[in-house]
């Protein structure tokens, strides 16, 4: 074997491995690894997802597939010649799906060596007008092989070329506008069949860059703030609901207003849209959104079964977001599950392994990131000091924990501090933080086993997010509490038993 050949297996076998903690002599629960990338290609991942066989599956932004075996560390390419493959899941052997810009499509190797030779439209009834910004979601399949897709809107800060595919609508220019839907069907999350027939399914989306679905099959949209989106939302899908961006109501003459979506009244849009069922503090937790993945619920990845993790291409950060139901609709918490650790930014796609791991694709060229590459969040079997969940009572919030709290650290009302605002809802970029206003903790219960604190607040206000800042709170054996903060928000009241 040559000298060359050595040198760069003994690199790709290398793995980077960072343990900064976020309290002093902490073991981290979780450490972050950085997997070497396929030699001679820009790094930049932007999708992933595992084969049959348990091969690491990414798509590259400059349109190849490449396969990765996880114990030899063996780069492979599979497929190339494709645009913006941001979504990809397997198939039977040797097949998979990629969703890129202009179409969903079938990827599949029929001969057996290992490239594919097949490259087939499943559909592409949706338009693409050539402006930058139009990118599609990650892909998701349900159990009756229908395709979920999430197309984002365009923006008016790059030009509109004559429409490549669709009948236009008749764009509005200027800022203040930020995001058009100048094509079929962008701002719009659809569905397609086994045999490629499209359903839109609702609109009102800005630039929804990752859906996920629940234990029970329900699907849930991740979106970014920006016009007419205040802060960062996490969305569940109701088919035919209208959520908030007017610009993709062009291609759904049956809301009721006339002339152009940007023309109706805001308070007309406000009374007809579905609000986020959370909405995560914009800097002080969320930049921009990515795809939202469940826990795999076997506790191969810590205690949060069930929950959501969410990538964020601005910050090293990877969300987490705790989920229940109030008055029939979905409302929760959300968290910081990770931040730094030797995390990069530009985090865009996450897939679990067949190892338990968490994989977390990089990608810069697109837009709020610098990071590009591929790392896994490993779990060491410790359980981390961390509130677990959130949920709101009539009179308050329960906290669950991972593990025991010292008693002594959490019965005070001075160990939280909480406050209440909202967000407008505007055509302007984003919104500051609106009638914030301190929250009287009124009485702290601990239960005997330290595992769950009620808090009693002063009295209640909906369609408010629910700011919680612990402060002193350690674990039974001295591990002070990893959460910085936690987000609820509140849409609807909880109603007394």
């Amino acid at each position: 074997m040559k000298i060359g050949r050595i040198l760069f297996l003994i690199t790709a076998l290398s793995v980077i491995e960072t343990t900064v903690t976020r309290g002093q002599n902490v073991v981290p629960a979780y450490r972050v690894e950085t997997l070497e990338t396929p030699p001679g290609i820009r790094p930049e991942v932007s999708a992933l997802t595992f084969s049959p066989d348990g091969r690491l599956v990414a798509c590259f932004r400059l349109g190849t597939i490449w396969t990765l075996d996880l114990e030899t560390r063996d780069w492979r390419r599979f497929a190339s010649g494709l645009f913006w493959p941001l979504g990809i899941l397997p198939g039977q052997p040797g097949e998979f799906f990629v969703a890129q810009a202009p179409e969903l499509t079938r990827v599949a190797d029929t001969d057996g060596d290992g490239r594919a030779d097949i490259y087939e439209t499943i559909c592409d009834d949706w338009g693409l007008s050539g402006n930058y910004h139009e990118f599609v979601s990650n892909l998701l399949r349900d159990t009756k092989g229908n395709f979920y897709l999430a197309l984002g809107c365009a923006s008016t800060n790059g030009a509109l070329r004559p429409p490549l595919r669709g009948s236009p609508s008749a764009p509005r220019k200027g800022k203040a506008y930020g995001h058009i839907s100048p094509v079929p069907y962008r701002g719009w999350v659809i569905k397609v069949a086994p045999d490629g027939r499209m359903e839109p399914l609702a609109c009102g989306f800005r630039q929804p860059n990752g859906i996920a679905f629940n234990a029970s099959g329900e699907l849930f949209v991740a979106d970014n703030q920006g016009g007419w989106v205040g802060t960062s939302p996490l969305y569940h899908l109701r088919p035919k609901r209208f959520y908030g961006h007017p610009a993709s109501l062009v291609w759904d003459r049956s809301f009721d207003f006339e002339g152009h979506p940007f023309d109706a009244p805001p308070s007309l849009l406000a009374s007809r849209r579905t609000p986020p069922a959370v909405q995560l503090p914009q800097k002080d937790l969320a930049g921009s959104l990515g795809q939202p993945v469940r826990d795999l619920g076997d506790g191969r990845f810590g205690p949060y079964s069930g929950q959501f993790f969410v990538s964020d291409w601005t910050f090293e950060r990877i969300h987490r977001i705790a989920l229940e139901k109030v008055g029939g609709e979905y409302q929760g918490a959300c968290f910081s599950f990770l931040e730094g650790q030797g995390l990069a930014n530009g985090n865009n796609r996450m897939a679990f392994g067949p190892d338990g791991n968490l994989y977390v694709a990089q990608v810069s060229q697109l837009w709020g990131g610098t990071g590009q590459g591929l790392q896994r969040i490993v779990w060491n079997g410790k359980t981390p000091m961390d509130i677990l969940d959130m949920h709101l009572t009539p009179t308050g919030f329960e906290l669950r924990f991972t593990r025991p709290v010292q008693i002594a650290t959490a019965a005070s009302p001075s160990a939280y501090s909480l406050k209440h605002y909202h967000y407008l809802y505007h055509s302007q970029y984003g919104s500051p933080k609106q009638d914030v206003t301190p929250v009287s903790i009124q009485s702290v219960k601990v239960t005997p086993d330290g595992l769950r604190v009620r808090l009693e607040c002063e009295k209640l206000v909906p369609q408010r997010v629910y700011e919680l800042r612990p402060r002193g709170i350690r674990g039974q054996d001295g591990e002070p509490l990893l959460t910085r903060l936690a987000a609820y928000t509140v849409n609807r009241l909880a109603v007394p038993e």
